[in-house]
C-alpha cells in the first residue's frame, strides 16, 4: 500500500522570537517529525556544531548545490545564504514522514509555491522590548548585529500575514501548546484521516 505522504510544516519568525527553542521542545513531544538541518555559508557561532544546527559549507560549495538545483528552497537571510537539501525533504514525505523546515519568509514563500499544501506557522515576540531583551540575553551577538536584526525584525514580521497561523510566544509553555495543536489538527484533517482509515471507512459502510 503506498503510504500517506507526509505533512510539510514551516516555521519562520524575526530573530530573537524563541523560534528554535520552541521547535525544539515540539519535536521533544512529537517524535514523529522529522526537523530538516539546513545549509549555510556561513562560519559556525560559538557552540554550534556541523549537521546539528547547521551543515556548514563554504560560499562554492552553497553556489555549487544551488547550480545543481540540490536545494529545495535557498534564500539570503540577514547577509548569509541558508538552503534545506531536497534529501532532506522529499524521500522522507514520499514515505509519509511529516517535516519540518525552520526557515525564514522567503524561503516559505519559495516552498508554498511549489507545495501548495505546506502548513506555515509564524512566530510573533509579545513585544518590540521583550524581542530586544531576547536578543542581548544570547550574549553572543555585536551591537551591531544585534541593530541589524532589530531592523531586520520589521521587514520579517510585516510577512506574518502570509502565513497559516501566527503565534505569539509570551508564555513558553502557551506557544508551546498552541504549536502542538496546529500539528495535530493538520493530522487530523478530513483527507489525510480519509486516506490513512480508508479500510476502516469502507469496514463501517458495509451493509
Amino acid at each position: 500500500m503506498t503510504p500517506v505522504p507526509g505533512i510539510l510544516f514551516i516555521v519562520a519568525a524575526p530573530s530573537g522570537a524563541g523560534k528554535s527553542t520552541l521547535v525544539n521542545a515540539l519535536l521533544a513531544r512529537e517524535p514523529d517529525i522529522s526537523l530538516s538541518i539546513s545549509y549555510t555559508d556561513r562560519a559556525p557561532r560559538p557552540g554550534e556544531s556541523d549537521g546539528k544546527h547547521y551543515h556548514f559549507v563554504d560560499r562554492a560549495t552553497f553556489d555549487a548545490m544551488a547550480a545543481a538545483g540540490d536545494f529545495f528552497e535557498y534564500a539570503d537571510v540577514h547577509g548569509d545564504r541558508k538552503g534545506t537539501a531536497r534529501t532532506a525533504v522529499e524521500p522522507l514525505l514520499a514515505a509519509g514522514r511529516d517535516v519540518l523546515l525552520e526557515i525564514d519568509w522567503q524561503g516559505a514563500r519559495t516552498v508554498r509555491a511549489a507545495k501548495p499544501d505546506c502548513v506555515t506557522i509564524f512566530i510573533l515576540p509579545p513585544s518590540r522590548a521583550e524581542l530586544e531583551r531576547r536578543l542581548r540575553a544570547r550574549a553572543t551577538d555585536s551591537e551591531a548585529t544585534i541593530a541589524r536584526r532589530l531592523a531586520n525584525s520589521r521587514e520579517e514580521i510585516s510577512h506574518a500575514p502570509e502565513f497559516d497561523y501566527i503565534l505569539v510566544n509570551d508564555r513558553f509553555e502557551d506557544a508551546l501548546a498552541d504549536l502542538q495543536a496546529i500539528v495535530r489538527a493538520t493530522r487530523l484533517r478530513q483527507p489525510l484521516q480519509r486516506a490513512r482509515h480508508a479500510a476502516l471507512i469502507e469496514e463501517l459502510l458495509k451493509a
